[in-house]
């Protein structure tokens, strides 16, 4: 047992002490890598939404990444599933819904077109693979290598795609962000990442022992606990993001993030070992498909490419209800 999981068993009012500084650095390591990245951005002349897709959805992805490879190794597909599965709806639902409360979020027109089908694709693509017992009969569901392979292809198309749109110069770019030396630019990103992955390992760590303790299942640990703990990343990033007024970064992220965590993710995951379905994981699966129509569909209602308020509102008191669902289910 390592030095953090034996300090929430030992003293829980040593605990919570050590989960508030683990959010105290989380918060200041996103606002580290939101000031590195935009700077990098306005440096090379690149858009802040290619850096949000690329380099803030790749870094902020990195505790799945851990999560899940570590998971896999050991045999515990609840927990793949469930925190990809459930990371991706809470970027949706609770951190965009989040970050449009704090700031309405202006959403390019290649996102409402490109990116947020693309996610969308990515999440169909996995509850299709994912449902070998309705399409081909069989007596189990799983996702197998050749998923994991189908998956790593979409992502080099998907890459292939941001360097095209990087090379197009066609994005605007945003014009109330600071400018910084390359050196410092790029030190912000590196200690703000570093501080990013610190302070979710402190929570997930913590989280993960006192619901265990509980005795709460491991798909609902992965759907709650593992999936808002390494999404925290992404919420620190786009909550501060929304703040100073940078959309492009704030969705850039979340959507990036989404698209990272299934095709890269998932894919790379599934590739390394192949990741049984626990039962249930069809209808958290479905969920996350209905949340991405959702924020695709919101595009288009009300104020055109913006996600307002009371849609930001409505996905959040959305998400509440499914927490709520998942804890009745059990």
């Amino acid at each position: 047992m390592d030095f953090v999981l034996l300090i929430f068993v030992m003293s829980f009012p040593l605990a919570l002490i050590v989960l508030i500084i683990g959010f105290i650095i989380l918060i200041k390591g996103a606002d580290l890598f939101v000031k590195g990245a935009s700077s990098i951005a306005n440096i090379f002349g690149v858009s802040s939404l290619v850096i949000g897709l690329t380099v803030v959805a790749f870094g902020t992805s990195a505790p799945e990444l851990a999560v899940n490879i570590i998971s896999a190794l050991k045999g515990n597909a609840s927990f793949v599933v469930g925190n990809i599965v459930g990371s991706n709806t809470f970027n949706i639902l609770a951190i965009l819904g989040i970050s449009s409360l704090i700031r309405p979020l202006i959403v390019q027109t290649s996102t409402t077109w490109k990116e947020i089908p693309f996610s969308l694709l990515a999440i169909v693509l996995v509850f299709l693979m994912g449902n070998d017992r309705f399409i081909d009969g069989q007596p189990y569901e799983t996702l197998s290598r050749i998923d994991g392979f189908i998956l790593l292809s979409f992502f080099i198309i998907f890459l292939y795609y941001i360097v095209a749109l990087a090379k197009s110069g066609g994005m605007p770019m945003e014009n109330n962000v600071k400018t910084y030396s390359r050196w410092m630019s790029v030190g912000f990103i590196v200690l703000g990442l570093g501080m990013l992955a610190g302070g979710a390992q402190l929570i997930i760590n913590s989280a993960t022992t006192i619901a265990r303790s509980f005795g709460i299942s491991d798909l609902l640990i992965g759907l709650t606990i593992l999936a808002a703990g390494t999404s925290l990343p992404e919420l620190a990033t786009s909550a501060v993001a929304a703040y100073r007024g940078q959309s492009d970064i704030a969705i850039g992220n979340i959507v990036g993030s989404n698209i990272f965590n299934i095709f890269w993710i998932l894919g790379l995951t599934a590739v390394i070992y192949p990741i049984p379905l626990p039962p249930g994981a069809g209808v958290d699966i479905a969920v996350t498909v209905i949340a991405t129509l959702s924020l695709f569909a919101f595009m288009f209602v009300g104020n055109r490419h913006k996600l307002d308020r009371w849609q930001g509102g409505t996905m959040f008191v959305a998400f509440i209800a499914y927490l709520a669902f998942l804890f009745i289910r059990g």
